[in-house]
């Protein structure tokens, strides 16, 4: 036998005591040698508990400010400005003397029409003597019926002449009254839209300035048909059960709500064509005239509270081609897609109609790696906590 082959079985034969050692061992632990098969784990995922509470619903609206009463402030009579008396922008009170105008010529006329009056009741005088001398002579027939018709006309003319030089007269007077042009309101008065020594009064003239009440102002919301119909029959219940209208809230263009409340005033008396909106006018008080007509400022309202509302967090909804799907998580922790009915959103929490129930599971995290029957390990979900923003959250109405 070859020397090398020799020493390769020697060693072969050394370790078959090893090898079959091995063999036994593997055949006590498998089975006598059975394979056993293996799956994938079940994928881990965060799930959170169907939330049932009371939810506020808010809306809210972009508005625009306005004076309660805005007068136009023009010029009655044509003539030349001579004086403003006003600081523009600031308050004024009802009867203040804004503007002047040069008031010689209406002066002059005045004048005139009081000296004509003087002479109609000085013909009026002679016109009445001379009829009291004719009525004796004309009854005893010493005059004809003519000379006495003559002077009953006369007079008659004369009165008339009279009461027209009156006429005048109280004309001329208000033309010179309309040379001090004063605020009909308490207000803000606005620019002066004319200088010294403009001519004013022309008919279809611009007007010199605007006076607006502003406290309180009014605020304009359009809210479209279904929010107006929703907000009506919300007033309509309140009314019935003697509740006050929903308060307002007004927040500023710096992100700082008002510190006053306001209310609705009322509704215009058509929806626009255009917008599919009507225009609703709120009323907010404003001491120290902050609020300034034009302004633009957010409008929110708590129109009702949805009692034992079912929530879950947004995140948890998934949108698909306008319908909205949650994974529910089982008690055998296998996954269930169930479609689902939004309602409102208020925070990061979404109202759920239709769809779940009470103390059911959903998943939160995880929810792209699931599918239908699947089983899961849940654990619950630990939300971070939101950075404080200051504003209070509102509820959003969700197409349905």
């Amino acid at each position: 036998m070859n020397p090398h082959r020799k020493v390769f079985l020697t060693r072969i034969l050394a370790l078959a005591p090893l090898v079959a050692a091995v063999c036994l061992s593997s055949f006590l632990l498998t089975g006598c040698g059975e394979k056993k098969a293996t799956g994938p784990a079940a994928p881990a995922v965060e799930v959170v508990n169907v939330v049932v509470k009371d939810v506020p619903i808010v809306r809210e609206w972009v508005g625009t400010t306005d004076g309660l009463v805005n007068a136009k402030i023009n010029a009655q009579v044509q003539g030349y400005l001579t004086k403003q008396n006003y600081q523009e922008g600031s308050f004024v009170k009802k009867g203040q003397v804004l503007f002047e105008i040069d008031p010689r010529p209406f002066q002059a006329a005045l004048e005139q029409a009081k000296g004509q009056l003087a002479v109609n009741e000085g013909q009026l005088y002679t016109a009445k003597a001379n009829l009291d001398k004719i009525r004796p002579l004309a009854a005893v027939n010493a005059v004809s019926k003519k000379d006495l018709d003559d002077a009953i006309g006369r007079e008659a003319s004369s009165k008339a002449a009279v009461q027209a030089g009156k006429a005048a007269v109280r004309k001329s007077e208000i033309d010179l009254s309309f040379t001090k042009i004063t605020s009909p309101i308490d207000g803000i008065a606005g620019i002066s839209k004319a200088q010294l020594g403009d001519l004013v009064g022309s008919p279809g003239g611009p007007e010199l300035t605007t006076v607006s009440t502003v406290d309180p102002i009014k605020v304009f919301i359009p809210l479209s048909e279904q929010e107006y119909m929703r907000f009506t029959q919300t007033a309509e219940a309140r009314r019935k059960t003697e509740l006050e209208g929903p308060s307002l809230e007004l927040v500023l263009a710096d992100g700082k709500v008002f510190p006053h409340n306001g209310k609705v005033s009322f509704a215009d008396r058509q929806v626009d064509e255009r917008t599919g909106t009507i225009k609703v006018a709120t009323l907010f008080p404003n001491p120290g005239n902050l609020l300034r007509p034009g302004q633009f400022a957010k409008i929110r309202a708590l129109i009702e509270t949805q009692k034992g509302a079912l929530l879950v967090p947004q995140r948890a909804v998934n949108e698909l081609q306008g319908r909205f799907q949650v994974a529910v998580v089982g008690p055998d922790n296998k996954v269930d897609l169930r479609w689902v009915k939004v309602g409102e959103r208020t925070g990061s929490l979404w109202v759920i109609d239709e769809g779940l129930k009470p103390g059911e599971r959903v998943i939160v995290e995880g929810i792209q790696k699931v599918r239908a029957g699947m089983p899961v390990a849940p654990k619950p979900f630990q939300e971070a906590p939101p950075a404080s923003t200051g504003s209070t959250p509102t509820a959003e109405k969700q197409p349905r």
